[in-house]
């Protein structure tokens, strides 16, 4: 599905260039389902934005399903990101203005779509995340745990082919934490490619790949046992 390909990211800063990405190579297959780990300050969140097609200030090649989006203009990359991409954020990103059936029928208004459909699949996805009862409420009248929900209700209704979470169960309790990556480990099986960036080896467990970053450089694969070791002898 995607292949970054040297991905570099850098920041321009009073003493010169700081790097937070160096040199990354990944392959993600269709129905991976990805963990991203390392310490603060690693690069995670970096590659997450990356992945996302959010930052545009990399160098390198990003090859997402055989288009290269290393060549696309800043619209271009954008409407890939709308056909394809869910994002989850740990502090959900919901507009405080907009009822839950209004956030989560976001995504839907960017597409060509009549309203009678959006309107059902608004309905399927509500009754899916039994959140029926908190369709007319505003994101401030909901807890932590509902509003995440919503994030994650809002992130799949135009069923994207990748999900990118992160840290999504950062401010949940441990039941919320459960249901939320029970969830996730769901959509994977039905088909969803799914990346998370978590602190969590209880959330990592649930994925069937982990990697990990230190300085901004991938220093471990669990599909590559040999990474290490490369990257320690260059």
């Amino acid at each position: 599905m995607i292949q970054l390909k040297n991905i570099e990211r850098s920041y321009k800063t009073g003493a010169g260039q700081t790097w937070v990405l160096r040199r990354v190579n990944l392959e993600i297959k269709e129905g991976d389902f990805l963990t991203i780990m390392g310490p603060s300050g690693a690069g995670k969140s970096s590659l997450l934005n990356v992945l996302a097609l959010l930052d545009d200030q990399w160098l390198g090649e990003y090859w997402f399903r055989e288009e290269a989006a290393h060549r696309m203009n800043r619209r271009q990359r954008a409407d890939l990101a709308k056909r394809n991409i869910g994002m989850v954020f740990q502090s959900y990103h919901l507009l405080d203005d907009l009822t839950v059936a209004e956030n989560i029928d976001l995504p839907l208004s960017y597409k060509d779509m009549p309203r009678a459909q959006r309107q059902g699949l608004v309905a399927d996805t509500l009754d899916r995340f039994s959140i029926v009862g908190k369709k007319d409420l505003f994101p401030s009248q909901l807890s932590g745990g509902q509003q995440q929900l919503v994030g994650v209700a809002r992130a799949v209704i135009h069923k994207p082919a990748l999900l990118l979470a992160d840290e999504p169960t950062g401010n949940l309790h441990s039941s919320q934490a459960k249901e939320i990556m029970e969830l996730f480990k769901e959509l994977n099986q039905q088909g969803t490619t799914i990346v998370q960036v978590t602190h969590s080896e209880v959330n990592a467990s649930y994925g069937s790949r982990v990697i990990e970053l230190r300085d901004g450089w991938m220093t471990a694969d669990s599909s590559n046992p040999n990474l290490g070791v490369e990257v320690t002898a260059s």
